[in-house]
């Protein structure tokens, strides 16, 4: 119940969230007494803000997604995520590169090549039993469902 009230918190509090880049500075060089950035590529910290919060918001609602969802499916969210940290990357790599490259798919190659393969191996096992069996659609994810009882043993699962 609390965890689930923090989640529905920060999924409201996502406009804010991406209203913050507003709150940097139009300028090339952005001095904090904790650290100073200098926007070669994009030339104005806000612009990065902006670029960054618009992948970052997405990014942020796939984890939650990911980590909250009980379907049989959930790990094709994997796909996104991994674009996704891949294009934050390249918005970060020192203002060098655009966005969107064509290259990216290259980087997902190895991901979704253990992905997709076994979510259609999960699905044609659940139509095996389904025609097989007197369940209904419901019944069997419930039975290909992983359950982890605590946050950590859902992250521990995938490493």
């Amino acid at each position: 119940m609390f965890i689930g009230t923090i989640i529905a918190i920060i999924i409201s509090l996502t406009p804010y969230f991406f209203n913050l880049y507003e709150s940097v500075p139009d300028t090339k060089v952005w001095d904090t007494f904790l650290f100073s950035y200098d926007s070669k590529y994009y030339e104005s910290i806000s612009t990065l803000a902006w670029t960054l919060m618009n992948k970052l918001i997405p990014l942020m609602l796939l984890f939650i997604w990911f980590f909250t969802c009980r379907h049989w499916w959930y790990h094709t969210l994997l796909v996104p995520i991994a674009m996704y940290i891949y294009q934050v990357i390249i918005i970060l790599n020192d203002d060098l590169s655009f966005t969107d490259n064509t290259n990216q798919i290259f980087y997902l190659l190895p991901i979704m090549a253990f992905i997709v393969p076994s979510i259609y191996l999960i699905r044609a096992q659940m139509f095996n039993k389904l025609n097989t069996a007197n369940k209904s659609l419901e019944e069997l994810e419930q039975e290909f469902m992983i359950k982890p009882t605590t946050f950590w043993e859902k992250i521990k699962q995938y490493f």
